[in-house]
Order: structure tokens, then sequence, then C-alpha cells
């Protein structure tokens, strides 16, 4: 499996206050569904579609104000993986961030789309600590 780790990127809370709201995938419901098509949630569960696939993911494991690990849940999706939201807090106020994605890449597959999962990987860090920061 190939390896895929976010930049870390800073955020001004606590990893108490941002673990729920990344441990719940109901809670992604307003900022993904205009996104991506057929958005359904539960707590630990959803799907999706995005380009014709339909996608689906499972929390797997939670380890509180730690990490979330998410594996996929059938669909459509040509490789296997799993991706971790880990949290380190480094003080009160001050938690940081990143992904990591393993995934079962063939050579033509990592060749097309290596550098491109590793682009939004730090995207969606990005992303997340901007989100976060605002609240």
């Amino acid at each position: 499996m190939q390896e895929y780790i976010s930049k870390q990127q800073q955020i001004f809370r606590s990893a108490a206050q941002i673990f729920p709201l990344i441990s719940n995938f109901t809670l992604l419901t307003p900022a993904v569904q205009d996104k991506v098509e057929e958005w359904q949630a539960t707590e630990e569960r959803c799907s999706f579609k995005v380009k014709g696939f339909t996608v689906g993911l499972r929390i797997e494991e939670k380890v509180e104000n730690k990490h979330i690990k998410v594996v996929g849940d059938g669909g459509n999706v040509p490789m296997d993986f799993a991706f971790w939201i880990q949290l380190h807090q480094v003080a009160e106020g001050d938690t940081r961030i990143r992904l990591v994605l393993h995934a079962e890449l063939n050579m033509m597959m990592r060749m097309m789309i290596g550098k491109k999962l590793q682009s939004g990987l730090d995207q969606a860090v990005e992303g997340f600590a901007r989100a976060f920061n605002q609240f």
C-alpha cells in the first residue's frame, strides 16, 4: 500500500472541540451535500456519488481527541484504501491536524493519480483548518 501524508495545519481550538465534528458524518452534511450527488449519512457511515462512482465510507476506529480511521464501505471505488484524520493538541487552543491515506494502487494508477491524491489531501487539510478556525 502506498502512503500519502498531508501537510500539517494549525487549528486554534482544542482537540476536544474538533473531535466531535470530525467523528460524525451527519455533521458534514451542510458542507458537502451541494458538492456531491446523492449524499446520505449516519453518524458512522456515508455514501455519495462523484463523477458517476458511488463511494461508501465507514468510520472503522475512533480514538477520542486523537484520530478517526475511515475505510471504504461498498460502492464502486476502484481501490482499497483507509485514511486517518489525526489530531495532536500542542497546547490549549492549538491543535495540529493532518490526513494520512493508505491506498492500494497498481503502478499505472500510482503514476496517473499519485500526485493528485497528495494534492487533494493537502487541499482537504487546508480546508479543514480554514473551516475550524472560522467557528
